[in-house]
């Protein structure tokens, strides 16, 4: 059971959370119906990008076997048979359009078919084409953002939009850093990262880290920001430049970002600055 987890990459369902934005910035988190809602976007989510990893994996099977971490995965190590892995895959399939068919809306029946295609393809071939690899990434994380959107009656604003959009292309530009930085030490090659070198990456997190950090000043001093939550917000803007530093220096300087996840489940200093930030926000919303 558990190699059947890891093959779902259950702990990569905390990216699904996403969904949960609109609700909780709209000070509605608390209405259950809303939160039921949105729940159910997040089990949709999470079943549908399962199988969007088990068909990633599955495609991948050589060239993991090949990787010194990669090739541990249930389907590389042959704990799991690729029948059984296809199995799978049917079946979270088939729950994720049980779900939208009954319990979702048609717009969130579109937004999820166009991540799980967008994603097959990415996973036979848009990987390998530079660029439109990371914004395949970070495109899918603002789909997360519109299905909670859709699923709640929420409206996105134009600022969650750019930040959420940005915020998931530097995490997607940092983890293709630690990928060539690793594969550059190992002395392999990766069809994957053709069209990358350091140079272009460093350039290209500083420009995305500070256009991030552009929107969020931009968003915490418009007055329509102020007026909804209370100007002390401008003060959040202390946790956010600090964590982008943060995540800078871990990749610059520790090399550590080829998992942008595992990076937020170990680095106790991004942690206690994301915990601050959230609690900033709970007691603007929710304790005016």
């Amino acid at each position: 059971m558990i190699n059947y987890l890891k093959l779902m990459r259950v702990h990569q369902w905390v990216k699904n959370m996403f969904v949960f934005l609109p609700l909780f910035f709209s000070g509605k988190l608390f209405e259950f119906n809303l939160l039921k809602q949105s729940f159910i976007g997040f089990l949709i989510f999470s079943f549908i990008a399962s199988s969007i990893y088990i068909i990633n994996d599955y495609v991948d099977i050589e060239k993991d076997k090949k990787h010194p971490e990669k090739r541990n995965r249930p389907l590389a190590s042959g704990i799991i048979p690729k029948n059984n892995a296809l199995i799978l895959f049917t079946l979270l399939l088939i729950i994720s359009i049980i779900l939208c068919f009954f319990l979702a809306t048609i717009k969130v029946g579109m937004l999820v078919a166009i991540y799980f295609f967008m994603n097959i393809a990415y996973s036979f071939k848009l990987k390998q084409i530079a660029i439109l690899d990371v914004m395949i990434i970070a495109f899918g994380f603002l789909l997360r953002v519109l299905v909670g959107g859709y699923m709640t009656g929420i409206i996105i604003t134009d600022w969650t939009i750019l930040l959420v959009f940005d915020l998931a292309l530097i995490l997607a530009l940092g983890k293709r850093r630690g990928e060539l930085a690793n594969a550059e030490l190992e002395g392999v090659t990766r069809k994957s990262l053709d069209g990358y070198n350091l140079n272009f990456l460093n350039s290209a997190l500083s420009v995305t880290c500070t256009v991030a950090v552009m929107c969020y000043l931009m968003f915490i001093l418009s007055p329509e920001t102020q007026s909804k939550f209370h100007h002390y917000i401008i003060y959040t803007f202390i946790f956010v430049f600090t964590a982008v530093l943060r995540y800078m220096q871990q990749t610059f300087v520790y090399m550590r970002t080829e998992s942008p996840t595992k990076l937020i489940f170990k680095d106790v200093f991004l942690q206690i600055l994301i915990f601050f930030w959230g609690i900033s926000y709970v007691l603007l919303i929710y304790y005016k």
